[in-house]
């Protein structure tokens, strides 16, 4: 666990600086160690090919000893020869820079022992021996017309010296090029991994924002130059930036909606106060006007307690379904958000617009009200009664939110596969700074308490609702003089003809 913990807290860099030095460093090694292997049996190969030219050039008679051949000519310093004849015996010396100095009895017997097999056969071949005091040698064995063997060696050590030299110098040269190495690898990574550094960074000042309340808006994005769809770490700063516009606009609209949800709390509280308090008014006047005919019972005392109480009664009443038209459109959005309200049935576009018109006209008798419909009735599967609260509300927008004396032009027609029904006005138009908002919950195009156009804003909110419900879209087109609301909704089939 511990050990798991410590490998752990390395970072990536030293990670990939580790496996990187590591492996190149293995691979130089196996390098250094094969050419070595490769350039020692070349070494070798020519130094048994220099004990054999060496080997020629030994001119032995018959009392010869290996102190006068040694003398007798050029020999490479540190060559050994040992005779073995019938006259002289067993005899060996070696050259040590130019003097020529005689082997001990041991060195001799060990060369002895070495090539016991061609001594007495008198076969010519190379081995290696370990002198003692002299190093390592490779020997030759000759044989000549006298009976003498001539046993010559050279020794290994310049082969040691060489390869040592090789093996220092390939030491040095890899550690030197492992430090370079190291520092532009270094220098590579930490380049490389600055855009992950900056999206570390961003992340964590975007951890240490306060996102549980208030107006929360994050600023917070990984610089454009770090950010690069082209390499795997750009695209990480990338995707981490799409990640904070995508949670700053949430964050946005949850802030919207928490002001639009206070902004409704406080009005529904002034709606719903203001008939609670007819209704409490209505009925402590009802109580009291009982009561007081209860004390006084004249004939007309109980008229006017009763006269009271009725009137009490109505405004009771019209307060109390004031009240429940309010809570009956909060359960309706509910429900459709629920996907749940809708009764399907054959629905008659054309005569639906052409019913609300007519309702229109009296409720709206200084407005001018006009209709544009097909020939043919458009025909679509729908809620007949919902989609005619759609134009209804479409309608009291209409009349509610233009002067008098707009005129008001209702068309329904098929276009291709859609059934399409338009109210058109050329009123003022819709203020630029509530059009965004327009189809929003409890959203107004008055918005002070005040106001003479009544409602809770909720009524386009609930059209729209209502229209996607049933597959189609609730849109509008405002400028002043000009303005359309569309409703377009999935038609029936046409019969064919």
């Amino acid at each position: 666990m511990t050990r798991q913990k410590a490998r752990h807290r390395w970072t990536l860099q030293s990670r990939l600086m580790v496996a990187v030095i590591g492996m190149v460093a293995f691979i130089l090694v196996m390098i250094a160690v094969s050419t070595s292997a490769i350039i020692t049996g070349v070494l070798q190969t020519n130094l048994t090919a220099q004990v054999a030219a060496a080997g020629n050039n030994v001119a032995v008679g018959p009392t010869s000893t290996a102190s006068d051949v040694l003398a007798g000519g050029p020999f490479p310093d540190g060559t050994v020869l040992v005779l073995r004849s019938a006259s002289t015996g067993d005899t060996g010396a070696y050259v040590d820079g130019r003097s020529v100095k005689a082997l001990d009895d041991e060195q001799v017997s060990e060369i002895r022992d070495a090539v016991a097999n061609a001594v007495t056969t008198g076969a010519s071949s190379s081995d290696t021996v370990d002198l003692p005091g002299l190093g390592d040698y490779r020997i030759g064995v000759r044989g000549n017309q006298f009976g003498t063997v001539a046993v010559l060696g050279l020794p290994l050590s310049q082969i040691t010296a060489t390869i040592g030299t090789i093996l220092t110098t390939v030491a040095l040269v890899t550690a030197g090029g492992l430090l370079l190495l190291s520092a532009i690898i270094a220098v590579v990574i930490r380049v490389g991994l600055r855009p992950l550094r900056s999206v570390a960074e961003t992340a964590t000042r975007v951890a240490s924002i306060r996102m549980d309340q208030g107006d929360v808006s994050i600023d917070e994005r990984v610089p454009e130059e770090q950010v690069d769809e082209h390499s795997e770490i750009g695209q990480v700063g990338l995707a981490l930036n799409s990640l904070l516009d995508r949670v700053d606009a949430s964050l946005a609209a949850r802030q919207r909606n928490e002001e639009l949800m206070r902004r409704f709390v406080a009005d529904a509280s002034h709606e719903l106060r203001t008939p609670l308090a007819s209704i409490r008014g209505f009925s402590e006047l009802s109580l009291r006007a009982i009561r007081q005919s209860q004390d006084d019972e004249s004939r007309q005392r109980i008229a006017m307690a009763v006269e009271t109480t009725e009137q009490s009664l109505e405004r009771i009443q019209a307060q109390s379904l004031r009240m429940t038209t309010l809570v009956e459109d909060l359960l309706l959005l509910a429900r459709l958000d629920e996907g749940q309200e809708l009764v399907y049935g054959t629905v008659d576009l054309t005569r639906l617009a052409v019913e609300a018109v007519g309702d229109a006209r009296p409720a709206g008798p200084d407005h001018a009200w006009s209709l544009d419909v097909d020939d043919e009735p458009v025909e679509l599967a729908g809620d007949a009664a919902r989609l005619n609260q759609v134009v209804a509300n479409l309608l009291a927008n209409a009349r509610t939110h233009t002067p008098a004396g707009t005129e008001v032009t209702v068309s329904v027609t098929r276009e291709g596969e859609d059934a399409v029904l338009r109210v058109h006005d050329d009123g003022p138009g819709i203020d630029p700074s509530v059009a965004p908002q327009l189809f929003a919950r409890f959203s107004r195009a008055d918005r002070s308490r005040d106001r003479k156009t009544g409602g809770t804003g909720l009524g386009l909110s609930i059209a729209k609702a209502i229209v996607e419900a049933h597959d189609g879209t609730l849109t509008v087109q405002s400028t002043p003089g000009d303005t359309t609301f569309e409703m377009r909704l999935p038609a029936k089939p046409a019969d064919p003809v």
